[in-house]
């Protein structure tokens, strides 16, 4: 069962279609990579699915139209976004970063404090740190707390753009096995990505995204394989 349906989800920047006519589902318990070039719209795609942005088309989430909801109701239905720059508080401690993503269960000491131990188990670094500001942490320490606050609010749905940018080879590999292990807790993920074949390689399906639209489709298995993306997005040589 599809727990994201996204229909013919448009995005205008003034007369600038961002997305046209986008159509798109994140089955439970899958993670779905939509890769493509810069200025392809990935990122308006992730923005309006969380609400930030105004657009046409419809979403459902578990089967609930939530095309018109707040931010906040969809935060609270279980989506969550991890935007590509991370938007971490600099000068707050890596515990308070994580505290603030427990805020929907903040009246719950009991479920913060299990949450809060399990980010510190998934992401030991987070726990040697934690008293420690986000500002001085490396690329992938940050991309790690960015992680763990998004887990904090017990999302059905992350949604996460870009998370290996900036980060080096070694780093990258890290994160995306921390994504894929994710799909073991029952979280679904949607992830845009310029890493493309790290992405398919992660994914169970992927989408190509060209120029606002939807070019290609299909099992990620099939796509990585594919002659024409292997051209343009994966290197001639592999």
């Amino acid at each position: 069962m599809a727990l994201l349906e996204i229909d013919n989800l448009t995005v205008s920047y003034g007369k600038a279609e961002a997305v046209r006519g986008v159509s798109l589902n994140v089955e439970t318990g899958r993670i779905v990579t939509v890769i493509g070039p810069n200025g392809a719209g990935k990122t308006s795609l992730l923005t309006a699915a969380m609400g930030l942005l105004r657009a046409g088309g419809t979403l459902r989430f578990d089967g609930e139209d939530i095309s018109q909801l707040e931010t906040e109701k969809r935060i609270e239905m279980g989506l969550c976004l991890v935007p590509e720059k991370r938007e971490l508080f600099a000068d707050m401690s890596v515990y308070d970063n994580l505290l603030l993503g427990g805020f929907i269960g903040r009246h719950d000491r009991a479920r913060v404090r299990s949450d809060m131990d399990a980010v510190f188990d998934r992401f030991p670094r987070l726990a040697e740190r934690r008293t420690q500001k986000a500002g001085t942490l490396s690329g992938g320490e940050r991309q790690m707390l960015a992680l763990g606050r998004a887990l904090m609010g017990r999302p059905r749905l992350l949604m996460l753009d870009e998370p290996s940018l900036g980060l080096a080879p070694l780093i990258i590999r890290e994160i995306f096995h921390i994504i894929s292990s994710l799909r073991e807790t029952g979280v679904s993920i949607l992830l845009v990505e310029q890493n493309a074949r790290a992405a398919l390689e992660t994914a169970d399906f992927g989408y190509v995204m060209e120029t606002g639209e939807i070019g290609h489709s299909g099992p990620a298995e099939g796509l990585i394989h594919d002659p024409r993306l292997i051209a343009t997005y994966l290197g001639a040589g592999h």
